[in-house]
């Protein structure tokens, strides 16, 4: 899958490092996964691919402004980026400024376009490990932070988000994501055997 050369040249000088600037579960691999799983899921889609790329490299970026409002910043900061604009046409913004808006999780609508549905799945399609590493390291304001401090917060959000009855919404149904609420949905079960596995990754990741 090639993408215009001088496209990623310019998503990766200009738009991949402000993730090193964002909190700990978005400043490591997370942009470069989505990416990645992005682009897989999209060999099964007739999508340009370039779009896909653009999208799924802007998705988080309004992080670094805002949370709450991160993919509404987020859209806006491509449909007005410059050089966006030389490469894209006005319909093909529209629709990259609409699937990085409708990326987000809570959402309670479709995205409005593949697209959308493409990046949304992949920023979900993590494993069950990497999801409870991510929420860790959200909760971790300090090297500081305990285990036992941080999983309150930690369990709440996962039952919340990923949990039968969770928020999450799935919109394209890939192996990638089945497989990580299955998981995490059968460990839930047992809260004790959940609270030992999350230490497990808590002490790997402050190795």
């Amino acid at each position: 899958m090639k993408i215009n050369l001088s496209l990623k040249k310019y998503i990766e000088d200009n738009i991949l490092p402000i993730y090193q600037k964002l909190d700990l579960a978005h400043s490591g691999n997370h942009v470069f996964d989505v990416i990645n799983k992005s682009l897989s899921i999209a060999k099964d889609y007739d999508v340009n691919l370039d779009m896909i790329y653009t999208i799924a490299a802007f998705h988080d970026v309004g992080l670094i402004k805002d949370r709450k409002t991160h993919h509404i910043i987020g859209g806006k900061m491509l449909a007005e980026d410059e050089f966006i604009q030389s490469i894209f046409t006005k319909a093909e913004i529209k629709i990259m400024q609409e699937a990085v808006e409708d990326h987000r999780a809570s959402n309670k609508t479709a995205p409005r376009s593949i697209y959308g549905k493409i990046v949304g799945e992949a920023d979900r399609a993590e494993n069950m490990d990497k999801i409870i590493e991510r929420c860790l390291l959200f909760q971790m304001k300090s090297d500081e932070d305990t285990f036992d401090e941080i999983y309150p917060s930690v369990y709440d959000h996962i039952v919340t988000k990923y949990g039968e009855n969770g928020y999450l919404n799935v919109w394209l149904k890939t192996v990638y994501v089945e497989k990580m609420l299955s998981d995490i949905r059968e460990l839930l079960k047992d809260p004790i055997k959940f609270k030992k596995y999350s230490k497990n990754v808590f002490e790997r990741i402050k190795v």
